[in-house]
């Protein structure tokens, strides 16, 4: 043990002298956390004090891998300022053990640990705090395998959605798998936190397809489904995993895709008079009746008008996703959407994989080894989102004033997800998100910006709360429900001080109504002192 510390010693000075040139940093104040936190994975790995070195980053030790880590899974670049908080040091653990030794280190070292496996956390709460804390980076947890035979796969936390679509597609094109868009989201955060995509009609979340987790507890044991029991297995499917463990992967069901899926985007613009109010009204009357191979998402936009110069107006755009052929898709619109005005050549046929890679570039012929890009267009914005759910349809008055509100807002924009279908047969309380029968859709809020600009950011962040503020009288009620994937703090936080009930339980009620009971009871039986905690973690029962 003793030889194990000195070396330890060793390693750090030679870092620190190896590294000194380059870095930035005016002092060495948490030289000691680097120090004791070396020698204690090394003690709890039994692996050498250098080879533990190699997966720890400190911009006191080594200023350019911490930066390049760092920053590499950064989405929003509000959180990517000199004045961010930081972690004081980087963990990026290549196998279990190393995982089970950064909880129970960190823990003895009493140091916060955030978790980050995608970085697609809209407020940033997977990589900063407010007090010095270490950050575990699952990047490397990226395995996926699939089993087609059993129609299963194990994927690991660290492993992008579009990485697990494309193993999937090598194995078979006649499945799939029920998740997001986005191809660059990280499957650990995107599967706790619930998860949808374009087959939640037909398939409903992502959580209603796991079938068995590999988790690391507050002990540092790595449990599955059996080990851990029921409750935990029930919470960290829709109740966030970073309040209970690291979720080390997850065995997923797989679902089955037709060999055809057709896609189609139409628009409709409110300056040229296309019955932008008709059509978006009707459709908030039947979205969530349609067929259930039907996901018909519908974009609200605030753009430049093409009539008035300098002008702004609405534009509607109604991006379909279907289980099936093109004229199959038109005969069911014509029934019950004739305001779309759908032909068939509004719409073009391919494979899922395909459509998978249309839905994240909307272009047709994008590559499909495009989905193994983990930097997916390279360029990161400055972002806000936000959540709600409409339970019923606005009217056409009420979709007049609220063109007028998004105008007057001139960005912020709304995606409308509906729901229906295989969401409407699934209980409320089958997983933490409750958020099922009687929605019509989820209405994400969402504005981007390009300049670093503190003025641009503050009017940005000012127009999308006025435009969800203006939505209350249009969305559901005690509670206002809200998406946890969405991840919002305007909506409350937790200080985790003597309040930290009261507090969790204002945002906790919008993300989980009644099931945030039964959340608090798993936490406090498995994480008794709130180790795992952030902003919008469950708390423990108040003593």
């Amino acid at each position: 043990m003793a030889n194990r510390s000195v070396i330890a010693s060793l390693i750090f000075v030679f870092l620190i002298l190896q590294h000194l040139c380059s870095v930035s940093y005016a002092d060495y104040d948490h030289g000691d956390d680097f120090n004791s936190l070396l020698e204690c994975l090394s003690n709890s790995t039994a692996e050498h004090p250098k080879t533990i070195s190699s997966i720890l980053h400190a911009p006191f030790v080594n200023n350019a891998s911490y930066t390049q880590v760092l920053r590499s899974l950064i989405r929003n670049r509000r959180f990517n300022t000199s004045t961010t908080p930081k972690p004081i040091i980087i963990i990026t653990p290549t196998r279990e053990s190393h995982v089970s030794a950064a909880v129970t280190c960190s823990k003895s070292l009493g140091r916060l640990l955030k978790i980050r496996s995608g970085g697609h956390d809209y407020d940033g709460l997977s990589y900063i705090s407010d007090v010095p804390f270490f950050m575990l980076d699952l990047f490397n947890f990226r395995s996926i395998d699939v089993d087609i035979a059993t129609e299963t796969a194990w994927v690991q936390s660290g492993a992008m959605l579009g990485e697990l679509y494309y193993r999937i597609w090598e194995k078979s094109d006649l499945h799939g798998f029920p998740a997001g868009v986005c191809p660059t989201v990280g499957v650990g955060g995107h599967l706790s936190g619930g998860g949808y995509g374009n087959l939640l009609r037909k398939y409903g979340l992502s959580v209603d397809h796991i079938i068995d987790a590999r988790i690391v507890d507050v002990q540092g044991r790595v449990l599955d489904r059996e080990s851990m029991g029921e409750d935990l297995f029930w919470a960290i499917r829709g109740g966030g995993g970073g309040s209970f463990g690291v979720i080390l992967s997850f065995k997923v069901r797989l679902v089955r895709v037709p060999a055809t899926v057709t896609v189609f985007r139409v628009e409709k613009r409110r300056d040229l008079e296309e019955n932008v109010t008709e059509a978006v009204h009707k459709w908030l009357q039947i979205a969530d009746k349609l067929d259930n191979n039907l996901f018909l998402r519908v974009l609200l936009q605030p753009v430049s008008s093409r009539v008035i110069k300098g002008a702004r107006t609405i534009r509607a755009s109604f991006i379909a996703e279907y289980l099936g052929d093109a004229d199959s898709l038109v005969s069911i619109l014509d029934k019950d959407f004739p305001e779309l005005g759908l032909t068939k050549a509004n719409c073009t046929e391919m494979s899922w994989i395909e459509s998978v890679s249309y839905w994240a570039t909307n272009d047709f012929g994008t590559p499909t080894e495009m989905l193994l890009d983990r930097n997916l267009g390279g360029t990161v914005n400055f972002l806000k989102r936000k959540s709600d759910f409409i339970q019923t349809p606005i009217s056409k008055d009420g979709l007049e004033s609220l063109w007028e509100k998004m105008i007057e807002n001139r960005e912020t924009g709304l995606v409308l997800n509906p729901y229906g279908g295989r969401m409407s047969e699934i209980g409320a309380s089958e997983t933490p998100m409750p958020h099922r029968a009687g929605n019509i859709c989820k209405i994400q809020y969402s504005v981007n910006w390009s300049n670093e600009s503190k003025e641009e950011e503050a009017q940005n962040i000012e127009g999308i709360r006025e435009l969800y503020k203006f939505m209350t009288q249009f969305v559901s009620k005690s509670p206002r429900g809200a998406f946890l994937n969405y991840r919002d703090v305007d909506i409350g936080i937790n200080h985790h001080g003597d309040n930290s009930y009261e507090e969790s339980e204002v945002y906790g009620r919008k993300y989980y109504m009644d099931n945030f009971d039964r959340l608090v009871k798993v936490k406090t039986a498995v994480d008794p002192d709130n180790f795992f905690r952030n902003e919008k973690s469950i708390p423990t029962l108040p003593s």
